[in-house]
């Protein structure tokens, strides 16, 4: 036999994107090991030289809770729909913060990984996508708080009720990642070539919070600006937030066509940001 009629078979075989389509989604389960290891190394380095470690989970929303719950309940007056305010504002907190650290943290994963992703081969979107899933271990924490509230107030006879819209919460958290994780990509690649975005990045989440129903519901927001609360509802978290207070505590606009057009947005962005960051780890290595 001929050397060069020698067939080796190889079990990966890595070689140049020729499409921005081409992700390889199949990879990202071969490496579902790799994913498993990134989420457990983001919990424990994050959580490893606290004091505190794990309860900063709760110490975050509660004191954001009590803050919100003072300011613009007390002092400002906003309606919270005749929900207790401490449920109205935990429960916004809590589906905010999730969508909110999936994104500021995807945002810098170029940034922050640049000298493994210069050794090293393994699908890139694997570390995003490990962002998203160790902020759903701190998201399932703070969800229990919230469940602890609701006990708490409905032993006081506060009036709110758990609403069929349950149903749909699996849907909810996966608008808030696939949401927070597009954006974060889309961002992530644009800040390898112009880095003065990044100082923009936390200033630019606090702007879209006051954007979105978290401290106000959307029907303060009709009924105080007619005619212009439409800028709020183009908010795709909006949507979801309040399907998601209306859910757990059954105040809320919740509609087919509010998460319809949540989840369309959602959809477009999740993949335009796929596509750009497939196109930008091609050479981000040279302009890191």
């Amino acid at each position: 036999m001929k050397p060069h009629d020698h067939q080796e078979d190889w079990d990966l075989v890595i070689k140049g994107q020729t499409s921005l389509f081409d992700v390889k989604w199949g990879d990202l389960w071969r490496y579902r090991d790799l994913l498993a290891m990134f989420v457990k190394r983001d919990f424990v380095s994050f959580y490893k030289q606290t004091i505190l470690g794990p309860l900063w989970f709760f110490i975050q929303p509660i004191f954001t809770m009590l803050v919100f719950t003072f300011v613009f309940g007390n002092l400002a007056g906003i309606s919270t729909d005749g929900l207790p305010k401490a449920l109205f504002y935990l429960s916004g907190i809590t589906a905010w913060n999730y969508f909110s650290d999936c994104l500021t943290k995807t945002s810098t994963v170029f940034r922050d990984n640049a000298s493994i992703f210069g050794k090293v081969y393994f699908p890139r979107l694997i570390m995003p996508l490990s962002i998203v899933v160790s902020n759903l271990v701190r998201f399932g924490v703070q969800l229990l708080l919230l469940v602890g509230m609701m006990c708490f107030f409905a032993v006081q006879g506060a009036e709110f009720q758990v609403t069929y819209a349950m149903a749909f919460f699996p849907v909810l958290v996966l608008l808030m990642a696939l949401l927070g994780l597009g954006l974060g990509l889309i961002i992530t690649a644009v800040t390898t070539k112009y880095k003065d975005l990044t100082f923009l990045i936390t200033f630019g989440v606090q702007l879209m919070m006051y954007a979105t129903t978290i401290i106000y519901p959307l029907s303060e927001a009709k009924s105080k600006f007619p005619g212009k609360a439409w800028v709020i509802e183009m908010n795709p978290m909006t949507g979801i937030v309040e399907a998601f207070r209306f859910a757990f505590l059954g105040k809320g606009e919740f509609s087919a066509a509010s998460i319809g057009y949540s989840s369309l947005v959602t959809i477009v962005v999740f993949f335009l940001g796929v596509v750009i960051f497939n196109k930008t780890e091609k050479n981000f290595v040279d302009t890191i």
